[in-house]
């Protein structure tokens, strides 16, 4: 019939083109919801990591105090993680046997040790409210410095051998230190938090080849790592009282 208009069905191509919109929006929304989900958990990361070294920070500072209590001067260094010892109130120059100055000072450390850590490790010996972030390991370290050693044992060795008295007097003035571990017995990953190791000369914290330097570079260092709860600990552990 003459005059009469018929509509066109619509083109395939107009569907197509709102079904590839459709799908962008969805994935749009997608992607963002993943954004959000791990910002959140960046975030979350980001404080136990904060935590945990803020806690850190607090067991160095402690330890200080005690042992200055003691009568015993010692440095830390909270951003590293360290308690140093300076190697003259340890060794002779060139020894690894602990001298009677040496002796005394690690008794000291041992005791300051004791009263300070139970709480931040599973020992029974803590009294108080386990803290939520543990002690995951300390490293006793033996650092010298770079001049040559004569007599059949370079740096290294020496390093070593004066981190592992250290190591062996802590333990034997204070046997409870043994018992300090950074997980529950029998849980996967669990260990003694004392290690030892000797860097040499390698890791020198004051540069140069005077006599004052070379002092600064022999040490004993004690490092802690710690953990976070998101590391496999059980939480009721952390609530954990005697």
């Amino acid at each position: 019939m003459e005059g009469t208009v018929r509509r066109r069905p619509p083109e395939e191509g107009e569907s197509y083109f709102m079904s590839m919109t459709d799908m962008m929006v969805g994935l749009l929304l997608i992607f963002i919801i993943l954004l959000a989900y791990f910002a959140l958990n960046l975030q979350s990361k980001t404080e136990e990591l904060t935590g945990a070294n803020r806690t850190r920070a607090e067991i160095l500072n402690d330890l200080q105090q005690s042992l200055k209590d003691k009568g015993l001067q010692v440095e830390i260094d909270t951003k590293t993680g360290v308690l140093r010892l300076p190697d003259d109130v340890l060794f002779d120059k060139g020894r690894w046997e602990l001298n009677y100055l040496g002796q005394t000072a690690i008794s000291k450390v041992a005791s300051a040790m004791v009263e300070v850590l139970p709480c931040y490790t599973t020992s029974s010996l803590c009294k108080d409210e386990r803290s939520k972030h543990l002690i995951d390991a300390v490293f006793v370290e033996g650092h010298t410095d770079s001049d040559a050693m004569y007599g059949g044992m370079n740096n290294y060795g020496l390093s070593v051998r004066r981190a592992e008295t250290t190591f062996t007097m802590l333990q034997l003035n204070q046997p409870a230190l043994r018992e300090f571990l950074n997980r529950p017995a029998g849980e996967p990953g669990s260990a003694p938090i004392l290690g030892l190791s000797g860097y040499g000369p390698d890791r020198p914290i004051a540069q140069g080849d005077t006599e004052t330097a070379k002092k600064r570079n022999r040490r004993i260092d004690l490092r802690f790592l710690m953990t976070t709860p998101s590391a496999g600990l059980d939480k009721d552990v952390l609530r954990q009282k005697p």
